[in-house]
């Protein structure tokens, strides 16, 4: 997988060794800054969203400490790349993936990019689990995937669901839409213990918000907020079974 990531090095001949090093050494890393300070440092972090930070302890106006305590709720991994061995047990509490002495051994460097990688693709299997629209084990929710993490919502807060190509448009009681970026036949298989109703190809409805049926081919139903949808002659034998 790649990794993004920055070089954090006030040493101006030690950020091109380590560039050169990853670049012929680590492909799977993509360095997009360097910063010769704390301060440029934090500039780099906040704007790019990162898998890992090269990380020297001494710098000028601070330390690689006063940088993760500046950063606060880190959510990368950090290399410490440092000629002091004395820094090993910060580095720990710290919570460093791992601690590079200088002069860089390339072997030491593509383990510990190894290393990295191996816990980035193990949180992201997680998240795999995770950040998918399902139903919970607590009764009632669903999980829905966003860019930072998920949203839990509840099922009875859904009034229905359209289909917009391979996103899903989800309609709530609150007069609110969340976009989802699963199918709507994935959503469908999501809420199948919930009460939902597949009236239509692009629409998905809550059966307990419909509070009319217009007669027709495939009729159409009405549901608590006003809004009217089509129902396929398809699937009308299968929507008026709720109603049994």
């Amino acid at each position: 997988m790649k990794l993004n990531a920055i070089i954090v090095e006030d040493e101006a001949q030690s950020r091109l060794i380590l560039r050169n090093y990853l670049t012929k050494y680590c492909p799977n890393i993509s360095i997009l800054g360097e910063a010769s300070n704390v301060e440029e440092a934090l500039v780099l972090i906040r704007n790019h969203d990162l898998d890992v930070v090269f990380l020297d302890v001494e710098m000028p106006y601070g330390n690689a400490f006063d940088l993760l305590d500046k950063v606060g709720d880190v959510n990368f991994e950090t290399i410490f790349v440092t000629a002091y061995n004395h820094y090993a047990i910060e580095a720990l509490n710290a919570h460093a993936s791992y601690y590079l002495m200088k002069p860089i051994s390339i072997d030491e460097l593509i383990k510990a990019v190894d290393y990295v990688t191996e816990i980035r693709t193990k949180e992201d299997a997680l998240q795999d689990q995770v950040l998918v629209p399902k139903t919970n084990a607590v009764s009632g929710k669903i999980t829905l995937p966003q860019q930072d993490g998920f949203e839990v919502i509840e099922t009875a807060d859904i009034m229905y669901c359209k289909a917009d190509d391979n996103y899903t448009e989800i309609y709530l009681n609150n007069n609110k839409k969340k976009l989802v970026s699963k199918t709507l036949k994935y959503i469908e298989e999501s809420l199948k213990d919930a009460n939902f109703a597949r009236v239509h190809k692009s629409y998905l409805v809550n059966v307990n918000e419909i509070v009319k049926y217009v007669k027709g081919k495939g009729g159409s139903v009405v549901l608590s907020n006003g809004k009217e949808i089509m129902v396929s002659a398809s699937k009308k034998a299968d929507l008026l079974s709720y109603f049994k």
